[in-house]
């Protein structure tokens, strides 16, 4: 298997204002573009050619990536011009392909960070003759995914939707989003229309009586697609809780790139990355967050869990706590963003705009309309 599949068409809604001028796959995590970190493991599987299936934004990758030379791999770019689904981005693709019918192609999706031993699909799904091998990962609550129950061999016998009740949930077993396809069976997908892998692909290829192979890996697993999970995966990337060969430096508490500025009274901690150019002020603690280029974190600041934009600017004494400040937004001092607030890009947020405790004190134009409020009042006729 020389060549795969890489779905990074999405729009990312889930992450703005992140996304609204990065591509999701793009976002920086643990030091670099998400896709680096798939590159790499592919690359370490064996595969040398890689056709990007892109959409949103898709000049970004191209820009960024090139050929692939950097990455000791050759990348090709085929974009969608209208949305045409998984199974349909799939088959656009395809015709980037060079290798044979028989031949096993790996797809995975540009938003999943996982530890699932690519090599060992592979040959898996070569010893077996399968059409199809999918990399399945058992999660607690089923409930937001698609089920795909497995008999003892590991045949998929059925595509699910998601349950909505508790008898519907006969396994927790879920489609983990990376695939070991033979090449033929992606030739068998309709061209130049929407088709969805999960709904129309599989079942189908199921009805036919095609071998669709489930391995279910307990390795890490982790769709990047919310805030909260961007932060989580870039943390344990640094932490070292899963691996990757393109992490730019050592496993530890902190990632400080190069021209990143982090005062000696500055406190970093829980995979926190601080990208270039960015700069941390003296008591400032900085926990388990990712600090993107150019932005500015000012003294005695408390960022947890958070995402700071590029060249965003937190004030004095300001406390972010999984927040998400897009890029060139300024936080002024004295504010505290709570869990799950997002300030969109370029915002000005004054002196203590945004709070969950009493605040230091009053602005001018609030002293302005208080007079206004409390004037005497002035009657009509004199």
């Amino acid at each position: 298997m020389t060549e795969a599949i890489m779905l990074v068409g999405g729009k990312g809604t889930r992450l703005r204002p992140l996304t609204t001028h990065t591509p999701k796959p793009m976002l920086p995590v643990a030091g670099v573009p998400f896709i680096a970190h798939q590159l790499a493991r592919a690359a370490a599987a064996g595969v040398t050619r890689v056709v990007l299936a892109t959409s949103y934004l898709a000049e970004v990758f191209e820009d960024h990536f090139q050929d692939g030379t950097p990455y000791g791999i050759e990348l090709v770019y085929l974009t969608e011009r209208e949305p045409l689904g998984t199974g349909g981005a799939i088959r656009n693709a395809a015709s980037g392909l060079t290798c044979g019918p028989d031949e096993p192609v790996l797809v995975f999706n540009g938003d999943i960070l996982s530890g699932v031993d690519i090599a060992a699909l592979r040959d898996g799904h070569v010893a077996a003759g399968a059409d199809v091998t999918l990399h399945l990962t058992r999660v607690e609550d089923p409930r937001a995914f698609g089920l795909v129950p497995t008999d003892a061999n590991g045949r998929v016998l059925e595509f699910l939707e998601k349950p909505e009740t508790p008898e519907q949930i006969v396994t927790d077993q879920i489609n983990a989003g990376c695939y070991v396809f033979t090449r033929s069976v992606i030739d068998r997908i309709p061209a130049g229309r929407e088709v969805s892998v999960e709904r129309e692909t599989f079942p189908e290829l199921l009805a036919t009586g095609a071998l669709l192979r489930g391995v279910v890996d307990t390795s890490y697993w982790l769709d990047l697609g919310t805030p909260a999970a961007f932060v989580r995966g870039s943390a344990d990337l640094v932490l070292g809780k899963v691996d990757s060969p393109a992490v730019p430096g050592p496993t530890g508490d902190a990632l400080l790139l190069p021209g990143a500025t982090v005062h000696p009274g500055a406190v970093l901690s829980g995979g926190t990355v601080v990208s270039e150019g960015a700069v941390v002020e003296a008591g400032a603690i900085v926990e388990g967050s990712v600090i993107l280029p150019g932005a500015s974190i000012g003294p005695d600041t408390l960022v947890k869990d958070s995402i700071v934009g590029a060249y965003a600017t937190v004030g004095d004494r300001t406390a972010l706590d999984g927040a998400v400040i897009g890029d060139g937004a300024i936080v002024e001092s004295d504010n505290e963003l709570p869990t799950g607030i997002r300030v969109a890009c370029g915002t000005l947020l004054p002196v203590g705009a945004v709070r969950t405790s009493a605040g230091p004190g009053g602005c001018p134009a609030g002293a302005s309309a208080a007079a206004a409020v409390h004037a005497p009042a002035v009657s009509a006729q004199r």
